[in-house]
């Protein structure tokens, strides 16, 4: 895939975000670390390739949309059942609250750096609570965009998960991930879509 000027649709359709949690703790071997998908998001990117800080993007993530993907490590192999508690639990009022907060967003405020390595700058929104965070990404010319960016929870009023009073806890930085697989233009005005 090569970047062009251009405005573009993202979704699930054209990618993957994904949330990457790891143990901490005196029994961090009981648990897993976690690989959570979004699975309803949408997001608009607008490439100026010569002119990276003219570019900008947006994010929207449903907050009740997050699946867990993958367990590795614990001492049992994660249950449908524990995925749906671990569901059930991330959408908690002890942890995203997705009943108050039904979306988490993302707006770039600068973007610098090539389509092959880059940083987007940008106003991270949770909990309606809104930080700073920098998404670092890279095209190595296999088609496809990746990025990533380190959040810690608490920042955001997020307690990380615990357990066994307090021996099991997740660490307070999660690893947020994408992947862009196409990009979708966006039609221009008297265009027909797609």
């Amino acid at each position: 895939m090569t970047l062009t000027d251009g405005k573009y649709r993202l979704g699930p359709s054209t990618g993957r975000l994904l949330i990457k949690t790891s143990r901490a703790g005196l029994g961090r071997k009981a648990g897993h670390d976690l690989t959570i998908e979004a699975t309803r998001w949408s997001g608009d990117a607008v490439v100026a390739v010569s002119d990276p800080e003219k570019s900008s993007v947006t994010v929207t993530v449903e907050t009740g949309s997050l699946d867990v993907r993958e367990g590795t490590g614990g001492l049992k192999p994660l249950t449908d059942a524990d995925r749906a508690d671990i569901k059930r639990t991330l959408g908690s009022k002890a942890l995203l609250d997705a009943a108050q907060h039904p979306t988490i967003t993302f707006r770039s405020t600068s973007i610098a750096g090539t389509p092959q390595s880059f940083e987007i700058t940008g106003d991270l929104t949770i909990k309606g609570r809104t930080h700073p965070v920098t998404v670092h990404g890279n095209s190595d010319g296999d088609g496809l965009l990746r990025g990533w960016a380190t959040v810690t929870q608490s920042t955001w009023g997020i307690k990380p998960y615990t357990a066994f009073l307090g021996a099991l806890r997740l660490a307070d930085e999660v690893r947020m991930e994408f992947e862009v697989t196409e990009l979708e233009p966006v039609p221009g005005p008297g265009q027909p879509p797609g």
